[in-house]
């Protein structure tokens, strides 16, 4: 086999196992979507009672923490809860370590962080009282970490090879985007340059961790809307209108070619001004995660002996 046709063969196998993850993905997150749905519907009458008057609703039996459907809902709670800490043990176990990739067991790390939380309310009937209440409170705050250290996560190229590649690509984008403006007259650019206008490189290594991560998120939260300027400006009133005054693709091939091009422009300068403090904040949030991780481990640990013990499971 040449080294053409194996490089061909190679790329064909990483797109079937992105296409993999993404279903698999998608089918966790609807699954969870789905159960917390049929729940709202089926126990909103029950859980917006007060705490004295749901023994009185016939669901009851059904929907309190140690009801037939309650209890259910904790035990694949503490199967979420387990199934989470797989992530570390990726690390340590070799043989672990050889299924699948970092970012994809990130990816249902965060899935099942997030719908932990959601099921657990569920099981407690959104009671909050307790040792169990302190569980709670603080999973929520392992998973709202948890979304903020997959966002770092992302923000930082895996190896300096990535890191060479990246700045070829911005490179390449901006001899794309200069040889793009020279051949059309609907953007300019001068419009092009406030779109994709960065803070300096010294205002960046200024700036605390925390207003780092803020800006941040605020440039990636303001692409969407830049790109839309950028349509407005080329499609005029009309044209505007028909795409939600930009924020939507129109129909013109060139002027979105140049839009894509200018937001992968702008999403790599970000990372890559940031880089270095992206390793700052995401060392420091291994520091705060891990302590909640294992405080949550031992407070649900002591929530299911206990349970036991009092003869609900």
């Amino acid at each position: 086999m040449s080294t053409t046709a194996a490089i061909g063969a190679a790329g064909a196998v990483t797109r079937d196992a992105e296409r993999g993850h993404r279903i698999l993905i998608w089918l966790m997150s609807l699954t969870s979507i789905g159960l917390v749905t049929a729940l709202t519907i089926y126990g909103f009458d029950y859980y917006w009672k007060g705490v004295a008057d749901r023994p009185l609703s016939p669901k009851h039996v059904l929907l309190r923490p140690s009801g037939t459907i309650g209890i259910k809902l904790g035990i694949f709670g503490a199967f979420l809860f387990c199934a989470i800490f797989l992530y570390y043990f990726r690390k340590r176990w070799k043989w672990l370590g050889r299924i699948g990739t970092s970012r994809h067991w990130l990816d249902i790390h965060v899935v099942m962080g997030l719908s932990a939380p959601v099921i657990i309310a569920f099981h407690a009937a959104f009671k909050f009282r307790g040792m169990a209440g302190m569980a709670f409170w603080i999973m929520m705050a392992v998973a709202l970490s948890g979304v903020i250290g997959r966002y770092l996560y992302a923000q930082i190229p895996r190896s300096l090879t990535t890191i060479e590649f990246s700045w070829q690509e911005l490179e390449s984008a901006r001899r794309e985007l200069e040889s793009q403006l020279t051949r059309q007259s609907m953007i300019s650019s001068g419009d092009l340059r406030a779109a994709l206008r960065m803070p300096s490189p010294e205002r960046a290594r200024q700036m605390s961790l925390l207003s780092a991560v803020g800006l941040m998120l605020l440039l990636d939260l303001r692409r969407p809307f830049q790109a839309a300027s950028l349509r407005r400006r080329a499609l005029g009133f009309w044209g505007s209108f028909r795409t939600l005054f930009g924020l939507l693709p129109s129909r013109m091939r060139e002027l979105e070619h140049i839009v894509a091009v200018a937001r992968g422009q702008s999403k790599l300068s970000k990372k890559m001004l940031f880089l270095s403090r992206s390793h700052q904040v995401f060392d420091l949030w291994h520091i705060v995660h891990r302590p909640f991780s294992y405080a949550f481990a031992v407070l649900a640990c002591i929530h299911i002996v206990t349970a036991i013990l009092l003869g609900y499971l």
